[in-house]
């Protein structure tokens, strides 16, 4: 097998490696997707069937728990994609190609609610998948540190916005009302991005995809993650008819869900965590990462808080601090 070369180019490594591991020697590889992390995927050209290589830099990635949540999935029943070949020490893993299309290309108004039955269906499959020993769990740290992206990442450094000692106060005392919440919702299989970006419809079944950070965590972080999507918005109304079918799902399969109001509540909660996590991610995209893409999409989720902080008292704190600062914040960023 080829072994790495430091002087040579990341794009010739690739290249070398793929054509060593399928004894192939003139097979190329164009770009398939950009991923948000420090991974980049590449599919063959000038064979059939076309594969999919993953590069994820070993000084940047780690592919190690991506293949073991794979297996772990996979043992599951559920439908993740094969490895072909891999090398870990170089972060080269060579996949079955599943196609180019998400749900988030396919779904649309009107075949959404058979392909998120489909999509809900496996998500109860995941999470009755008993967490190993030794996974991650979405312990007080985790959880309180995704939370500080929102004030350093996003008001500090997108928006400018220094907050006085009240003011964090006051904010902090939102994250602990969030942290305490997902703490004491029933702990389960978490896959953490479980959207339509990352389900492939295949055939008649539903791949899953982007794995790795699996964690033991609230039951309703996934459900909330699915129709409260990054990329795709869809009306209140029919998110809440959503939230019942999931729920009636899980309590078929035996899932520790509470009562549905509860488990509402909880929705909500681990709904605003997410929202302002992904605020964060985003603007340490831009400003860190230098992809500034991802930020265009902030307005979304300050969307989806203002229709859930004023079901909750406890929250208006951060719907002061939306009103008061963000808003206007954002009316003076300059687009990248």
């Amino acid at each position: 097998m080829v072994q790495p070369n430091a002087t040579q180019p990341r794009e010739q490594q690739r290249l070398d490696w793929t054509r060593e591991a399928l004894s192939e020697p003139s097979v190329g590889l164009e770009r398939a997707s950009f991923d948000a992390d420090f991974r980049s995927y590449w599919r063959t050209t000038g064979r059939a069937p076309s594969l999919i290589l993953m590069d994820a830099p070993p000084e940047r990635m780690d592919v190690r728990p991506w293949l073991a949540i794979r297996e772990l999935l996979r043992a599951g029943g559920l439908r993740v994609p094969d490895v072909v070949a891999q090398d870990v020490g170089q972060g080269f893993l060579l996949l079955e190609d599943l196609g180019v299309h998400t749900y988030l290309h396919v779904i649309d108004a009107g075949n959404a609610d058979a392909m998120f039955d489909q999509a809900m269906a496996q998500l109860v499959k995941l999470q009755a998948i008993p967490a190993p020993d030794g996974l991650p769990a979405y312990d007080e740290a985790l959880l309180a540190g995704e939370l500080r992206l929102f004030d350093e990442w996003f008001l500090g450094v997108h928006l400018g916005i220094e907050l006085d000692d009240g003011e964090r106060a006051r904010l902090f005392d939102v994250y602990r009302t969030l942290v305490e919440a997902a703490l004491a919702q029933p702990q389960v299989l978490v896959h953490r991005d479980f959207m339509p970006r990352n389900l492939m419809p295949c055939g008649d079944a539903v791949a899953i995809l982007d794995f790795q950070d699996a964690v033991r965590g609230p039951i309703g972080y996934d459900a909330a993650c699915l129709f409260k999507d990054a990329f795709l918005s869809w009306p209140e109304a029919r998110v809440a008819q959503w939230h019942a079918r999931y729920h009636a799902l899980a309590r078929q399969a035996g899932l520790p869900v509470p009562p549905l109001e509860r488990f509402r509540r909880d929705l909500d909660l681990i709904g605003v965590h997410r929202h302002l996590k992904v605020l964060g991610i985003f603007a340490r995209l831009r400003h860190r990462d230098g992809k500034p893409k991802y930020v265009a999409d902030a307005p979304r989720f300050l969307a989806y808080l203002d229709a859930v902080l004023p079901r909750h008292p406890g929250l208006q704190p951060l719907a002061d601090l939306i009103d008061a600062r963000v808003r206007p914040a954002m009316d003076a960023v300059v687009p990248a």
